[in-house]
């Protein structure tokens, strides 16, 4: 089997990869943050580039075939058939999301989230004008049926992460089954970023939002950016539910002329051929995130880690190690380490870190050494 993160030196990440996980911080500390990760890329997705790029195919994204190819991942993958008409290309996920909010929403609407959510969701909302209303996730990282009832009430639209980002929970069936029953009754209109979907992990099964019955005024954005690790050549494919075609024609002609052609090859390409490569890795981050459980319940048993169900993001509860300073600045401080923050994923990221295992084991097995040595 393909271990796209096997045979990854850390010296070799330092020396090659100019990114903003890598330049973002001195040569001495270790990123363990941005949700870049640290592997090659698939051979199918570099051949494509490869190719193009020979080619001289550098011009202007066109056509079908980035939906078409994610129609048929997820056939195979999820049992969902996407119907091509109900489609539009999007410059990537983000922009499709507030392309998509634009079409349902005014300045001083309000639109829910989930917090612990990706920090984008806020900046992105607040520069469209519009009012973020919060329906914070439980404690054990689900989602609140009576929180988003109370939410709704106040909002036009609920920007859906899922799975979600930075808990790695996969939303249940029965779960997005009442997120619908609840949009459909408050008149609530759904967008779901299942940018994280084709990572979702061994013992959970993701659940596509618009494949459920309620959801014909909804709409999903999808690519294999996160996946394959594409976030130098972004695309995306917006979807529409049956009854929200009409509103997904109204996006302006403009918005897709954002999209990489190159993004659009190689997200072509992964989906297409790129499986293998996808199965290899999902199975070296099943392995990662139960070395992270075991090294943390060696070296640092006072943080709660619950092990995601999806994505290579690890949420960490470091409340119990009793800092009065934010966690993340005394790991980066004291052990030179970058995590993300949790007070900017909202409500209920105070005492919390990020951490991206989506590396090798050697890597992981050195942040968290790292981390422990900054707390003694």
């Amino acid at each position: 089997m393909i271990s796209p993160l096997r045979d990854i030196e850390l010296a070799d990440l330092r020396g090659h990869r100019t990114s903003q996980k890598w330049r973002s911080y001195p040569q001495d500390v270790l990123p363990m943050w941005v949700a870049e990760m640290d592997t090659r890329l698939s051979e199918p997705v570099k051949q494509a580039l490869l190719e193009a790029i020979e080619a001289g195919d550098t011009g202007y994204a066109f056509g079908t075939d980035y939906a078409e190819a994610m129609a048929g991942f997820a056939k195979q993958r999820w049992g969902w058939a996407v119907e091509i008409g109900r489609t539009r290309l999007m410059p990537d996920v983000m922009m499709g999301v507030v392309e998509l909010l634009r079409l349902v929403t005014e300045p001083g609407d309000g639109v829910v989230i989930s917090p612990p959510v990706y920090p984008p969701f806020y900046m992105f909302l607040r520069s469209m004008g519009v009012r973020i209303v919060e329906a914070p996730l439980t404690p054990d990282g689900r989602l609140d049926p009576d929180a988003l009832d109370r939410a709704f009430a106040q909002a036009k639209a609920y920007l859906l992460c899922n799975p979600q980002n930075p808990t790695g929970t996969v939303h249940t069936r029965q779960e997005l089954e009442t997120v619908a029953a609840l949009a459909d009754t408050h008149g609530v209109r759904v967008v779901s970023d299942e940018i994280h979907a084709p990572l979702t992990l061994n013992g959970a099964v993701f659940q596509p939002f618009l494949a459920l019955s309620g959801t014909e005024k909804c709409f999903a954005v999808l690519s294999a950016s996160k996946a394959w690790n594409l976030a130098a050549v972004k695309a995306a494919v917006a979807v529409a539910g049956e009854a929200a075609v009409a509103d997904l024609e109204r996006v302006p002609p403009e918005v897709g002329d954002g999209v990489n052609h190159l993004g659009v090859i190689a997200h072509v390409a992964a989906l297409r051929a790129g499986g293998p490569w996808l199965d290899g890795l999902l199975s070296d981050l099943d392995r990662n995130r139960r070395l992270l459980g075991e090294l943390l319940a060696e070296h640092l048993p006072m943080v709660r880690y619950r092990p995601p169900q999806a994505t290579y993001l690890a949420w960490l509860d470091c409340r119990d190690l009793g800092m009065s300073d934010a966690p993340q600045r005394l790991f980066l401080e004291r052990g030179r380490v970058a995590l993300n923050p949790g007070p900017t994923f909202g409500t209920g990221g105070d005492g919390h870190v990020r951490l991206n295992f989506g590396t090798s084991p050697e890597i992981v097995a050195e942040g968290v050494r790292r981390m422990a040595a900054a707390i003694e």
